[in-house]
């Protein structure tokens, strides 16, 4: 059957197009009952229950539900859950929730898939019986509100005629669920039985706690102050306007990490980010959010606050009159103002799941509670749980709902509870969650893909390849490392010169384009490293075995192989798909020894010896034009091998072979990032590390000016001069920390598709190189094996296909990349942070520290052993009386205390120990021990660092770039795994 819908539409050259639209109808859509006799369904369109048990005191008789589309997209939580089952999902609400959610779109259809759920996918948009045209002036929303009722009304007359044997309280009926208080008048009117979602759950019985899960989006709580804190915001057409006039510019909100009060939007197009500071400023923007900003007048300009504060006050009144202390009261000759601005409206905002604790309530038996979110950038969130005797000791995960204008929090609901506070699985957990690092185990699709074993090479691959199992090549790798993914070789030419190759693993000949394993990988994008295990990007039995190149087993690998002078001079360079045979897998040390003991002159020490020869030709040559030398803390931890718990932490050493490995690693990856730009100009993957905009060094250059060194911030070769002859004899660690600095004024290097910038974009600002990319890592980088197949086609060892040459796909594959990228170097630096917790557990002891910033009311410590940053506030909390006067001099960056002086970079030892007297959250604590301040008090010294503060370090504009361009550092120590079964 058809129904057609005609209207007639002017061209812009005015012309009238006659517009027909036809809608097909049927009358075999079947309802999915076993009770139903009318439809001539297939058993696997039976699907909803013959004789369904009710769970419900509000509806004792047998039902099916029946949702409407605002019910899944704000009570996902609750539809996950087993308690709720016989449910009806109309097209109208799938297609309305594909729409507006694609988050919640993906966890709904895992939900119908489930078939212990009993959920029907009813197409009521192609049914004759439940079809309905859209009215004149009525809306889309009114209009689908309509089918989802006709729908309700259609299942309870067809199914009665099935149940004529049924005695009343035993007949199925259909109960139509609303939280839209029109749509549930309408239902009522029309007859139909309704509740809200907040009913239904409070009447089930044999449920606890799922009443706690519900959204609290509409349901505002009892005896909260409907006096309004924060300005109201605009509405969607007032922001579009003000936008379009010029009024109004829009951007991403980030909150700051030091004072809750304050956060910035970064502008597109705008040199510097947007000041926001205090209630009406932030009004209720969320960190990520997109926002729309109202710029004040210059003369209002202000600039951030030197103040470090948390918000730990438990009176709003407290923090409210703190936050008008915290205002800076400078004038323009003291510092440059910041352009400020307050906002006005949310375009789009970016919740999430967040995990975190319940602040312990001075009420017994409350239900309202305060969540505390690990990660210090989210605001505290107002929940109701009748739970949280049992949940005040665990993690759990909390869900954002709205935020009213007359509410200091904004209101949640409580999802899940993770484990106790303090295991070490659920801390990983928690870490993992909040870097939205996907860790569940490989589906079985995936696993299908992945080829049997035993797995041998054959007679056709070896005519496919370069067979390459003469040359003796070796690996290079920290300890224990099982994902190796390169491996080198050296040999001399009759000519004089020297055959160098460096060989990856080939992981795009396993993973084949479109696959489910292609598509996990893709998701995933990188490989997590944590301290104590290894999230992979791709099954263990490739990451570990078939991929890697172990010693002495025959893999398959690309192979990129240069002929070179003695001098280090490229006189060719080719690619192949090869097989290879590994002689050794070294670590950096067994490869050292080799290198250094003149004894041994086998053939692997005399090919590591040339190695490492031309290795420093290549560094010396990539300084002198210009590549940066930085710094960042780095420590590794000796993991206790039954428990896995630190027993041990040291700063990691870097040897001749580090930097050996890492310089044929770049040397490969700017060789075939030139090539495929030659075959593909338009999607070529590439990796960029953009130039920092002039400001970013102004903390830099302060720094050094202040100790008598000029910094030189013009082009990155005279950044890189000025920190060779930035040297004090007196503090042997004061180089590293500048350097330390300096990479914290870097952008972030990221992934890009050649054909979406002008070829001067793609410069690589901190390797000084005009191009590059990334082909050396494919087990554990996405983006390598997307060069992989770019290269495969360039020497004709593989087909293309559409994806590949979609730079917009590219494009977007890339935003992936980095977000994933990023996200994975936060979770190692949380999990250093976590497992240095857990080794103060049992420890107090002193440790050197540097200065790295002077604040306000505080210093910031760097412990170079442990790479960790701590606060020791100098001025007393609220409530407490000060027992030293320190005096802060703003334009020196100085804190001053009688005869002693703070200074960045100054030198100081501290104490450190684990406060675990909160059981919800231990603090690692901090205590001046030197220089000594007589009468000082100690107690105020102390900081809250979690392992998810530890792993942003820095907003989101000034992080520190990703230490892959080093890949000689690429892996940290993985514990070790039980053999593989065959």
């Amino acid at each position: 059957m058809l129904t057609t819908k005609t209207f007639l539409k002017k061209t812009k050259r005015g012309n009238i197009l006659k517009i027909v639209r036809e809608h097909y109808l049927r009358d075999d859509i079947w309802c999915g009952s076993n009770i139903c006799i009318k439809c001539h369904h297939s058993t696997k369109d039976l699907v909803l229950s013959e004789e369904p048990e009710s769970k419900s005191s509000l509806f004792t008789f047998p039902h099916y539900l029946v949702l409407d589309t605002n019910v899944v997209l704000h009570q996902i939580d609750i539809l996950e859950e087993s308690a709720l089952v016989n449910i009806i999902v109309t097209q109208t609400v799938l297609e309305e929730v594909k729409h507006q959610s694609s988050s919640v779109f993906k966890r709904l259809k895992d939900i119908i898939g489930n078939p212990g759920r009993n959920i029907y996918v009813f197409v009521n948009e192609h049914h004759k019986d439940t079809y309905i045209e859209r009215e004149p002036g009525e809306s889309i929303n009114d209009r689908n509100d309509r089918a989802i009722r006709k729908t309700v009304a259609w299942y309870e007359s067809h199914l009665s005629g099935s149940q004529e044997g049924r005695s009343k309280k035993n007949r199925v009926r259909i109960v139509l669920l609303t939280d839209d208080v029109g749509n549930k008048e309408y239902a009522e009117k029309e007859g139909l039985i309704v509740a809200t979602v907040k009913d239904y759950v409070k009447s089930l019985k044999d449920c606890p706690g799922l009443e706690d899960k519900l959204s609290q989006k509409d349901h505002p709580q009892d005896g909260m102050s409907k006096e309004y804190l924060f300005p109201p915001h605009l509405t969607p057409a007032q922001i579009h306007d003000g936008i379009k006039a010029g009024k109004l510019l829009h951007g991403t909100f980030y909150a700051s990490r030091e004072n809750f009060l304050e956060g910035q939007v970064n502008v597109e197009g705008q040199d510097k980010a947007i000041l926001l500071q205090g209630y009406a400023g932030l009004n209720r923007a969320v960190d990520g959010d997109t926002v729309a900003v109202e710029l004040f007048p210059e003369e209002e300009w202000s600039c951030p606050s030197d103040i470090v504060l948390q918000d730990e006050e438990d009176d709003p009144g407290d923090v409210l009159d703190i936050a008008v202390e915290t205002l800076p009261k400078k004038t323009a000759k003291q510092i440059e103002k910041t352009p400020t601005g307050r906002v006005v409206g949310i375009i789009r905002r970016k919740w999430r799941q967040y995990c975190g604790i319940l602040q312990p309530s001075p009420l017994k038996d409350a239900v309202r509670h305060i969540f505390v979110p690990a990660e210090r950038k989210i605001p505290k969130i107002r929940i109701e749980t009748r739970q949280s005797e049992v949940l005040s000791s665990q993690r759990i995960i909390v869900a954002i709902d709205s935020w009213p204008r007359y509410s200091r929090y904004p209101n949640g609901h409580f999802v899940r509870a993770l484990g106790k506070i303090g295991d070490k699985d659920t801390e990983n957990e928690v870490l993992l969650l909040e870097h939205d690092v996907p860790h569940s185990k490989f589906s079985e699709a995936v696993l299908s893909c992945l080829p049997k074993l035993p797995w041998i090479i054959t007679d056709e691959d070896v005519a496919k390849r370069e067979d390459l199992r003469h040359i003796d090549v070796c690996s290079v790798d920290p300890p224990g490392c099982t994902d190796i993914d390169d491996a080198l070789h050296c040999r001399e030419l009759e000519n004089g010169n020297y055959e160098v190759g460096v060989h990856i693993a080939d992981v795009s000949h396993f993973i084949r384009p479109g696959t489910a394993i292609d598509k996990e990988a893709a998701l995933r994008a990188t490989t997590v490293y944590l301290v104590d295990k290894r999230i992979d990007m791709v099954p263990e039995l490739l990451s570990s075995n078939l991929c890697s190149l172990r010693g002495n087993e025959e893999r398959f690998a690309f192979s990129c192989i240069w002929e070179m002078t003695r001098d280090a001079n490229i006189v060719n360079t080719r690619y192949c798909k090869s097989i290879i045979r590994s002689r050794a897998a070294l670590t950096y040390e067994e490869a050292q020894i080799r290198i250094d003991d003149k004894s041994q002159n086998d053939i692997l020490a005399r090919s590591l010896r040339g190695l490492n020869s031309l290795a420093k030709i290549l560094k010396k040559r990539r300084i002198e034009n210009g590549a940066l030398v930085l710094a960042s803390p780095e420590i590794r931890f000796q993991v206790d091998s039954e428990t896995h718990d630190p027993i041990e932490v040291e700063a990691k050493k870097l040897r001749e072979t580090n930097s050996m490995v890492e310089e044929f690693m770049l040397l490969a990856n700017i060789s075939v990032a030139t090539k495929i730009l030659e075959d593909f100009p338009e999607c070529a993957m590439l990796r960029r590390h953009p130039e920092p905009p002039a400001n970013n060094f102004d903390p830099l250059v302060k720094a050094g000016r202040k100790l008598g060194f000029e910094i030189n911030t013009e082009s990155g070769k005279e950044l890189a001069l000025s920190l060779d002859r930035a040297v004090r004899p007196d503090n042997p660690y004061f180089n590293t920390m500048l350097r330390i600095l300096a990479t914290r004024c870097m952008m972030q290097a990221v992934y890009f598709a050649s054909g979406m910038l002008q070829k001067e974009e793609f410069f690589h600002y901190g390797l000084a190189v005009p191009i590059y990319t990334h082909f050396t890592s494919p087990i554990r980088r996405y983006a390598d094996i997307i060069v992989h197949r770019l290269l495969a086609v360039c020497i004709g060892a593989d087909s293309t296909y559409a994806d590949l040459l979609d730079k917009r796909k590219s494009h977007a594959l890339c935003h992936n990349l980095n977000y994933r990228n990023r996200m994975a170097q936060y979770a190692g630096r949380a999990s250093v942070a976590l497992h240095t917790h857990m080794f103060f557990r049992e420890r107090i002891q002193d440790e050197d520290g540097y200065v790295l910033y002077v604040r306000k009311n505080a210093l910031q410590i760097l412990i170079p052993k442990y790479g960790l940053e701590g606060t020791l506030y100098i001025a007393p909390r609220k409530g407490e009386q000060p027992t030293a006067h320190f005096v802060y001099d703003e334009e020196e960056q100085t804190q001053t205390c009688g005869d002693v002086v703070f200074r960045p970079f100054d030198p100081v030892v501290v104490q450190l120990s684990l406060d675990r007297s909160n059981l919800q959250h231990e603090k690692l604590v901090l205590k001046l021990v030197s220089p000594h301040i007589p009468g000082f008090s100690v107690p105020s010294l102390s900081t809250s660092t979690s392992p998810q503060d530890s792993s942003k370090r820095k907003d989101i504009d000034m992080e520190e770039p990703l230490p892959e361009e080093t890949d000689s550092i690429k892996r940290k120590q993985s514990p070790k795994k039980k053999k593989l079964k065959k």
